[in-house]
């Protein structure tokens, strides 16, 4: 029995021997398998490394770099736009647009009621704005405002609000220049005025950069410049910005004064063509177009046709003079005031009864201007007003400018030359009107108006000097006594120009609504300026509605500014020095005779020493 129980430990000993050999045989095979599984894992994640990294490495970093990597533009500021004397008029200033990544800023909505705040909007726009565009990634929430504005809204931390450099442009001169220089949109691109003729010249190219955002869109590294920005080019204009003030607000005071709907003036260098100032009443500020009524925006002087009334007179003089039909002493009876012109009557406002040609042009007789008229044949009329530019467009470049209507002889009826005489039943802009008198002023030679400083402008002849120099000899009379504008006389300058009052055209005929004009050159002798001003619709109740009245001090008052700001020298000093030695006498007068202690103590009674 006690063998037995030996045998039995013995035999069972063995067993857990073996037991435990089996079981370390089954954890080596364990750990070889766990080993074989790790190493067969790790060369898998080696294949996989080697695969990324190398062989597909083109496509992930494709892939990265869509997620975090972006071509962002480099804002370009638009060139400068000065006047002739390097005074700017339209800057580009730099700003802040606030912009958002919807899907990221919509995993914040509790968020957005701060958003708005800061922003200035409705809840529910910007909510809107937001849930439309869901699945971009950028969205403008707000444009072009100043950059501590930004900062504060920035400051806020808010998911997926950043901000970019914009430029936004500004007008120094406001509403005295809109018309002409017009504005640019939202994205700096010009709109109207020569911001849009000139948009190629004045925009720029924007640039390229590739850079790395985070998550809240944040820029954190610049990768690499694809294209540097180029700044746009400055443009100098041939305006002055002095003369531009005077012109606008003569002409302003001159609406309020005649309760007028609008005006226009424009105003020429006569050796060059170039547009010294250019005014329209109403005007606009471009710095906040949106509050402006559209109609405001018209430039008026290049694109509102008018028939020109009087300010034809000189040109229908200067056709008969070159066709050698008259003279300047050649008479005409205008008896009785009237003349016959098809089942109508060409009428004057007097019966002036019989005037030299000078007398015509003084009196601004239409009967005397038809009769001269029907010594020109229908050809030579029309190939001499054409020459002139009546009946296209002056060749500017401004957005806009209407050619006007001249119709062809072809077109005429019996009475329209001699209507067109005296400057109806054609249609021309103020512009044109001074284009036209700026060739009589110089010498016969028409330029091309420009907007541009020292722009290469060749004129061509359109009249002979010695005529034109006659013309302006009759012009002056009228700013003298007898002639219908002695209220656009300038004292010290000899004043050539015209007045036209023209009846608005309506249904049927004519309304008793009027046009004032005064179109002039000064000096004389050499002239330096030719200005225009067209006055709509004044109210004949308060200053009339005739243009020497209503029209004649604009081109006044302007002129005596610019004549002294150009340095201009008078032509007519007997003038100057007798009202010069009136003023002195009156104020002599008016001081009474000098005491005696004075007389005693000045150095002309007791001696200079």
């Amino acid at each position: 029995m006690g063998f037995g129980l030996r045998r039995q430990r013995k035999a069972g000993a063995g067993g857990d021997r073996r037991e435990r050999a089996r079981l370390q045989l089954d954890l080596r095979k364990r750990l070889l398998l766990i080993g074989a599984g790790l190493g067969l894992c790790s060369v898998a994640l080696l294949v996989r490394a080697f695969n990324l990294q190398v062989v597909d490495q083109a496509f992930y970093r494709r892939q990265g770099d869509a997620r975090f990597v972006r071509e962002i533009e480099i804002p370009t500021s638009r060139g400068m736009i000065t006047d002739r004397n390097g005074e700017p008029l339209a800057i580009s200033s730099p700003v802040e647009s606030i912009w958002a990544n919807p899907r990221e800023l919509l995993k914040s909505p509790e968020r957005l009621p701060q958003l708005a705040q800061a922003l200035g909007m409705p809840l529910d726009e910007l909510a809107s704005r937001l849930s439309a565009r869901a699945d971009r990634e950028f969205v403008y929430l707000k444009r072009r405002i100043n950059p501590d504005e930004a900062a504060r809204i920035l400051a806020l931390d808010i998911p997926g609000v950043a901000s970019q450099r914009e430029y936004r442009r500004f007008y120094p001169q406001g509403e005295v220049l809109a018309h002409v220089l017009g504005f640019t949109n939202v994205d700096d691109r010009g709109q109207e005025g020569l911001e849009l003729a000139f948009d190629d010249w004045l925009r720029g190219e924007p640039g390229a950069k590739r850079v790395i955002r985070d998550n809240k869109g944040r820029i954190v590294e610049n990768v690499d410049l694809v294209r540097p920005a180029q700044p746009g080019h400055d443009l100098v204009l041939s305006i002055d910005r002095r003369i531009q003030y005077l012109t606008y607000r003569e002409l302003r005071n001159a609406i309020a004064e005649t309760g007028a709907s609008s005006g226009s003036a424009v105003v020429l260098d006569v050796a060059t063509g170039e547009v010294l100032a250019m005014a329209n009443i109403p005007s606009f500020n471009p710095n906040a177009v949106g509050g402006s009524p559209r109609d405001a925006h018209r430039n008026r002087a290049v694109t509102d046709l008018m028939e020109p009334g009087s300010t034809m007179k000189p040109i229908t003089v200067a056709a008969a003079l070159e066709a050698g039909v008259i003279t300047p002493s050649t008479l005409f009876d205008t008896n009785p005031g009237w003349i016959p012109n098809g089942n109508y009557r060409t009428t004057d406002t007097h019966n002036y009864g019989v005037l030299d040609t000078t007398g015509v042009i003084r009196k601004s007789s239409n009967v005397g201007a038809a009769l001269i008229a029907r010594r020109l044949s229908n050809a030579q009329f029309n190939a001499f007003v054409r020459r002139f530019g009546y009946g296209r467009t002056t060749g500017s470049g401004f957005p806009g400018e209407a050619a006007g209507l001249f119709p062809p002889p072809e077109r005429w009826s019996g009475t329209t030359k001699q209507t067109m005489s005296y400057g109806y039943g054609l249609s021309v802009t103020p512009l044109q009107i001074a284009v036209a008198y700026a060739a009589l002023g110089n010498g016969g030679l028409l330029h091309q108006p420009t907007f541009v400083k020292g722009q290469h402008n060749p004129p061509r002849r359109v009249l002979d000097p010695k005529i034109a120099q006659e013309v302006l000899k009759m012009m002056q009379t009228v700013t003298e006594p007898g002639g219908t504008a002695t209220q656009a006389a300038i004292l010290g300058y000899h004043v050539a120009g015209k007045t036209g009052t023209s009846r608005k055209a309506s249904a049927g005929g004519y309304s008793r609504r009027y046009i004032g004009y005064f179109a002039g050159l000064v000096p004389v002798a050499h002239p330096r300026f030719a200005m225009v001003v067209a006055i709509n619709d004044p109210d004949p109740t308060r200053k009339g509605y005739y243009g020497g009245v209503v029209a004649g001090p604009v081109f006044r008052n302007v002129m005596e500014g610019a004549l002294r700001l150009m340095d201009v020298a008078p032509d007519d000093l007997p003038a100057w020095l007798a009202a010069q030695q009136a003023a002195e006498a009156r104020r002599q007068k008016s001081a009474g005779p000098a005491p005696l202690a004075a007389l005693v103590s000045s150095p002309v009674a007791g001696g200079a020493r």
